[in-house]
């Protein structure tokens, strides 16, 4: 059986990369049934953009062959910095203070192991028997 692999980046997850980081790490290297149920239960707001990333990554791979679905697990999940947009708000005396609005980019790859194909050889050994039975 051979290992495929599939992955998801979400870009612009409107959360910090810190924060996201930490619910990410939650779900490192676990399958993704489990990863799943653990984002459910989660009570952060960026669990629900992991959540769909592992999701849409998840998706790629059954979308590219018959893959056994209890063998998927998630092999890398990554957050990085995305853009950061710069803002103002009004302050006293006229003035206007800076800030900036962080987002984040989520990268999910997952792996599982393809569906055992029937061999056909036992195809022909049934009918060898049954030639043999005549």
């Amino acid at each position: 059986m051979a290992t495929k692999t599939a992955h998801a980046y979400i870009k612009g997850i409107d959360s910090m990369p810190r924060k996201t980081s930490i619910v990410a790490s939650l779900v490192r290297d676990r399958y993704v049934a489990d990863a799943v149920v653990i984002l459910e239960n989660t009570p952060r707001r960026a669990a629900k953009a992991v959540r769909k990333a592992i999701e849409s990554a998840t998706a790629n791979l059954l979308q590219s062959g018959s893959i056994d679905t209890k063998t998927i697990y998630i092999n890398r999940i990554s957050v990085t910095a995305g853009t950061r947009m710069r803002r103002y708000v009004p302050a006293s005396r006229g003035r206007a203070l800076p800030y900036e609005k962080v987002s984040s980019n989520i990268f999910v790859e997952v792996c599982g192991e393809e569906k055992a194909k029937k061999a056909p050889a036992k195809k022909e050994e049934a009918k060898a028997d049954k030639k043999e039975n005549k």
